[in-house]
């Protein structure tokens, strides 16, 4: 698959699957045995697993992710991307704040063939905790 391609089957993991909540894409452009390499705690694998994860990210924050940055060489699509979204529902065993919040993150993914295969990620999860209250944020320097 060219990388021009490889950018496209990413680029529509983030508008049709987490932006519209087109969930079917899924089967789409993930490979049946998806590698999730951080998954959630009691993530299933495989395609199914990233379906969950998907669902439980959009039921409980209402995310919506804004891509800053595509960068793609070989099997590999590395996205710079920006989350805002509001806590709604149960996450992880959190409940519902109702608080908005804005977090930064970078995602890799290996893409085969005409599917996504694999992922890393790197998410500001300590920002989100803060902006939802569920931490105390540190107090300003010099105060």
């Amino acid at each position: 698959m060219s990388t021009e391609m490889s950018r496209t089957l990413v680029a529509r993991f983030y508008e049709d699957v987490l932006n519209r909540r087109q969930f079917e894409v899924i089967d789409e452009i993930a490979a049946e045995d998806y590698a999730e390499n951080d998954p959630l705690p009691g993530q299933g694998e495989g395609r199914q697993g990233l379906r969950d994860r998907v669902s439980a990210l959009a039921d409980a924050l209402e995310p919506h992710f804004t891509v800053e940055d595509v960068i793609a060489e070989g099997d590999r699509v590395v996205v710079r991307w920006r989350n805002r979204g509001t806590h709604v529902g149960e996450f992880l065993g959190l409940p519902a704040t109702g608080k908005a919040f804005d977090i930064a993150g970078i995602d890799i993914y290996r893409v085969a063939g005409d599917r996504l295969t694999e992922h890393w990620h790197v998410v500001d999860q300590l920002a989100m905790l803060m902006q939802l209250g569920l931490i105390p944020a540190p107090e300003p320097a010099g105060s």
